[in-house]
C-alpha cells in the first residue's frame, strides 16, 4: 500500500458504477483514477455554498452500492473541507469526506457521456488504452438525403 493514498467508500448507483467502470476500460485505468480525474473536474466548480445544492440534491437520491476507491492524499485532503461544506448547507454531518466523495463523484458522472470520455482523453493527451479511441466517440456523421 502507499501511504500517499487513501482509501475511501463512495455510495454510487447501479448505473453509476456501470459508466465508471466503462470509463476505466476506455480509459486504460482503474476505476480510482478515473473517480480522481473526475473530482479533479468537479471539486473546483464547488466554490462557494450555493454551489454545493447540486452536491445536496445528488445525495438525496438513493445509492445503494458501496465502491471502494484509492485517493492521492492531497485530493483526499480536500474532501473533508467538502464535507463541511455540505454540513453547513443542510447535507449529512457524519462521514462528511465519504459523503463529498460519494456526491462529487455522482455529480460528475451525471455528465453525458460522451463529454466525460472526451473529457478523459484530453486530459491524458487523447492516448486510451494502448492508443485506443473513446469508447463513447460520436458515431457516424449522418447527412440530410
Amino acid at each position: 500500500m502507499d501511504c500517499d493514498e487513501v482509501m475511501l467508500t463512495v455510495r454510487i448507483t447501479a448505473a453509476e458504477r456501470a459508466l465508471l467502470r466503462e470509463l476505466a476500460r476506455g480509459h486504460g485505468g482503474d476505476v480510482s483514477d478515473v473517480a480522481v480525474d473526475g473530482l479533479l473536474e468537479v471539486i473546483p466548480a464547488l466554490h462557494d455554498d450555493a454551489s454545493v445544492l447540486p452536491l445536496l440534491r445528488v445525495l438525496a437520491r438513493p445509492a445503494p452500492f458501496a465502491l471502494t476507491l484509492w485517493l492521492p492524499a492531497p485530493v483526499a485532503d480536500l474532501l473533508p473541507l467538502l464535507g463541511e461544506r455540505l454540513a453547513r448547507t443542510g447535507g449529512p454531518a457524519a462521514g462528511p469526506a465519504n459523503a463529498a466523495l460519494s456526491a462529487a463523484l455522482r455529480l460528475w458522472l451525471a455528465g453525458d457521456r460522451v463529454a466525460l470520455a472526451g473529457a478523459l482523453a484530453r486530459l491524458h493527451g487523447g492516448c486510451g488504452a494502448g492508443g485506443a479511441a473513446a469508447p463513447f466517440g460520436p458515431g457516424p456523421v449522418r447527412t440530410a438525403a
